[in-house]
């Protein structure tokens, strides 16, 4: 143990030797490992990020919620585009009938979109605001997060009053520092009733609720302000949420049957809807990112090939230059192994330098993005761990014909060849 501590005290004090000796050199050598790392780290640190900003954001609306919608999300929207176009929207009546005979659905929420509208407080407005109306249980299925204020009470959204939701940008625009709640606000000729602002959409890249820009009213409300019945005019969404212990497939199958009845299908007519679950979103994302991953192991592998070959360039010349002492060690009763080991360890060295500034180029590069990117970036540890396995590795690949050269020398030889 004590014999292999001095081989890399001695290999790690001569790969500094190498570095200081000849800096140009040793620059243009480690530059390849040091880009090959940064490219490898940085895009797996962007797609790792990426990745779990995207799943956080699936998670938390669930996998126990079943989407009702008019196509399957594993499938091109561009194919059988008129076959899909041509299925009905989810419907208020698809809503009952699921609420009615789905014996295992916790709750169901039907959205509508219903037109951009103008919001007006006093001498403030905002137009194009996106009006959505929804069912009592949204609040149960999603669980959005209010700023201030609340969601429905059952009396309020069963009798239609007068009362919405409104967007943090909303509620900014309008406001301005004036406490929202309890105040009358102008849509569409009526007053309504302000009771909750929701919270500011964080930096998430999936926003699925987001409703920063954006107006909830209740689906009585919206039958006596809006056509709720027109067909395709902005469309709609059902959310159907399984009994907590109770499969997802279980309760699709439920709902398959339901709605089959409901739109009076024939037994051989083949489904005019789809049920999704986040799961399928998740899996296809899950994929994308993986090749985001390869991509960046590619584009480094051609760098780290580039840097291979120069710390390759570099140990031969090492040992050329120490052949000398090579066969003064062997000559003294150096063991082949030894002398292996040693210029090994020396390789490796110089590897996890241009490694570690890899790394550091890539801490750089993070914060001078860190206010300009969408989502939040981060270098975790097994990020660094697997730079710098990479590096170790390529100082043994690289290290490995210069270090058997040297450890096959003959002392003679090495010593008459170095005088």
């Amino acid at each position: 143990m004590r014999v292999i501590l001095r081989i890399f005290a001695e290999s790690t004090l001569q790969a500094w030797s190498q570095l200081t000796g000849n800096k140009l050199r040793s620059f243009l050598s480690l530059l390849g490992i040091t880009i090959g790392i940064f490219c490898i780290i940085a895009i797996q640190a962007a797609v790792n990020s990426m990745q779990d900003n995207v799943m956080g954001s699936l998670d938390k609306l669930g996998d126990d919620v079943i989407y009702v919608s008019k196509q399957s999300w594993t499938e091109d929207p561009h194919t059988n585009y008129w076959k899909y176009e041509r299925r009905p929207d989810p419907s208020y009546e698809d809503l009952m009938a699921i609420k009615a005979k789905v014996k295992d659905a916790a709750a169901a929420d039907l959205h509508l979109f219903v037109g951009l509208k103008t919001l007006k407080y006093r001498s403030n407005s905002v137009e194009r605001v996106f009006c959505v109306a929804t069912t009592y249980d949204m609040d149960e299925i999603f669980k959005p997060e209010y700023h201030k204020g609340r969601y429905y009470t059952a009396t309020e959204y069963h009798y239609g009053m007068n009362k919405v939701m409104i967007g943090y940008k909303v509620a900014e625009a309008l406001f301005a520092g004036i406490e929202p709640i309890g105040k009358k606000i102008t849509m569409g000729g009526r007053d309504m009733e302000v009771i909750g602002v929701f919270k500011k959409s964080g930096k998430d890249l999936i926003n699925i609720m987001d409703f920063d820009n954006a107006v909830m009213i209740g689906y009585e409300l919206a039958k006596k302000v809006a056509n709720v019945k027109a067909e395709n005019l902005w469309g709609s969404s059902l959310q159907v949420k399984a009994v907590e212990g109770v499969s997802v497939e279980k309760v699709k199958d439920e709902i398959t049957g339901t709605l089959r009845t409901e739109r009076h299908l024939k037994p051989r007519e083949e489904d005019n809807f789809s049920l999704n679950t986040m799961s399928i979103l998740a899996k296809l994302l899950g994929n994308v990112f993986g090749v985001l991953n390869l991509v960046g192991i590619v584009i480094g592998s051609f760098a780290i090939l580039v840097g291979m070959v120069s710390v390759a360039n570099i140990m031969f010349v090492s040992v050329k230059e120490r052949t000398n002492i090579i066969g003064i060690k062997k000559a003294l009763g150096a063991k082949s192994w030894v002398i292996l080991l040693e210029f090994l360890v020396e390789s490796i060295i110089l590897c996890i330098i241009g490694g570690a500034l890899g790394l550091v180029f890539v801490y750089a590069l993070i914060a001078a993005l860190k206010n300009a990117l969408p989502f939040p970036i981060y270098v975790d540890l097994a990020n660094i761990g697997w730079g710098f396995f990479i590096s170790i590795a390529v100082g043994i690949i690289a290290g490995l014909l210069p270090a058997n050269r040297a450890a096959k020398m003959d002392p003679v030889v090495a010593i008459r060849q170095g005088a």
